[in-house]
C-alpha cells in the first residue's frame, strides 16, 4: 500500500515527506461502471470496493444486477476482457438475463475504456500521495472519493467524450 508519489508544492526549502508503514500486500479492489442515458444524455456512476480481495465472476453478476436495479431498464455493457467477465457463470447470466446485452472492447485497448480514465484521475488526484494507515482506510478514503466524483457530472462526461469511441459522445 506505497503511496502513487506525485509532484507538490511546500515551503522553499521544507522538502515535502510521506510517513508509510512498510510495504504491504494489502489491497482494495474496485469495479465501475460509468452510464450514459440514451436520450437525457444523463451520465452517472455506479462503483464497488472489495478490501483484500479481486473480483470473481459471482462479484460481477452481484455487480451487473445491482446496477440492472438501480437504473431500470435496458443496458448495454461495454467491457474489457477480464477474465471475471468473461467467464462461464457471468455468459450463463448474460443468456439468461435478456435486458443486458454485451460489448467486449478489442483487447489491450485501454485508451477506449473511459473507466480507465476514471482510475487515473481517483489515484492521480484524490489519492496522490496519500500513505494509508491500513487497508480499511484506503478503502474509507477511496469510497469518500469515488462518492464525490459521482456528482462532478462534468467530469463523468469528460470521461466518456476522452474515449474516440463514437458510443460515448459527450453531445
Amino acid at each position: 500500500m506505497a503511496p502513487l508519489v506525485r509532484r507538490t508544492w511546500a515551503p522553499r526549502g521544507v522538502t515535502p515527506q510521506i510517513a508509510q508503514r512498510t510495504r504491504s500486500r494489502h489491497k482494495v479492489s474496485a469495479i465501475a461502471a460509468l452510464t450514459l442515458a440514451p436520450h437525457r444524455r444523463r451520465v452517472g456512476l455506479y462503483f464497488h470496493l472489495l478490501a483484500d480481495a479481486n473480483f470473481t465472476a459471482p462479484d460481477v453478476i452481484q455487480f451487473l444486477r445491482h446496477l440492472r436495479r438501480q437504473l431500470q431498464r435496458p443496458l448495454v455493457v461495454v467491457w474489457d476482457r477480464l477474465n471475471a467477465h468473461r467467464g462461464d457463470v457471468v455468459q450463463h447470466y448474460l443468456r439468461r438475463c435478456s435486458a443486458v446485452h454485451l460489448e467486449f472492447l478489442p483487447p489491450y485497448a485501454p485508451e477506449l475504456n473511459p473507466v480507465e480514465l476514471l482510475w487515473g484521475n481517483l489515484k492521480g488526484n484524490p489519492l496522490a500521495n496519500y500513505a494509508p494507515a491500513d487497508v480499511a482506510d484506503i478503502h474509507r478514503v477511496a469510497h469518500r472519493a469515488l462518492r464525490r466524483l459521482r456528482r462532478r457530472y462534468p467530469l463523468l462526461r469528460a470521461f466518456l467524450a476522452g474515449t474516440p469511441l463514437p458510443l460515448f459522445s459527450s453531445k
